[in-house]
């Protein structure tokens, strides 16, 4: 596996990035309108239901909305968190499931960013800080951490559909 130090050919990885752009990338005018309505939820494990609602609605702020059994392995919970517009985040539980620690694979998850106002990012970085979560804040707009399962989170002040001052969408 490559470390983030070995060394890498990055012109060329960045004439590959070119082509894929001039190749795939319409300008956004002539986007076609996309097949989905938004995303429904996206599904987290936890290896503990009540330290992660406690962590996702108390420090975060987050309401839980639902939990109910999964219908697909009984006695296993799916809860569902309010991240706002609609959209859920889920989680599963696995009692007697030896599942493992978070790790990052292809095709798994690097992190999740969700996009929070401006004024509520400060308040939820310094309720970060209280809660005696480690973290790390980038270009004054995006906190990073891990949650109680280790996975890696994004709480970003910037709108849905802008990077750092750049439409995205």
């Amino acid at each position: 596996m490559t470390t983030p130090d070995a060394p890498r050919d990055l012109p060329a990885l960045e004439a590959e990035r070119a082509r894929i752009r001039e190749t795939h990338l319409r300008p956004a005018g002539s986007r076609p309108a996309s097949t989905a309505r938004g995303l429904h939820h996206t599904a987290l494990i936890s290896s503990d239901v009540e330290r992660t609602v406690r962590f996702y609605q108390d420090v975060l702020g987050f309401p839980l909305t639902e939990l109910i059994e999964n219908r697909d392995y009984p006695g296993s919970s799916h809860f569902f968190f309010d991240i706002g517009n609609g959209n859920l985040l889920a989680f599963f539980d696995f009692p007697g499931l030896d599942v493992g620690p978070y790790a990052e694979v292809l095709g798994g998850l690097h992190h999740m960013a969700i996009s929070v106002d401006p004024e509520r990012w400060e308040r939820l970085v310094e309720r970060l800080t209280e809660a005696g979560v480690p973290h790390e804040v980038h270009s004054g707009v995006s906190v990073y951490f891990r949650d109680p399962d280790d996975a890696r989170i994004e709480l970003i002040a910037d709108p849905l559909g802008e990077m750092y001052g750049a439409t995205v969408l």
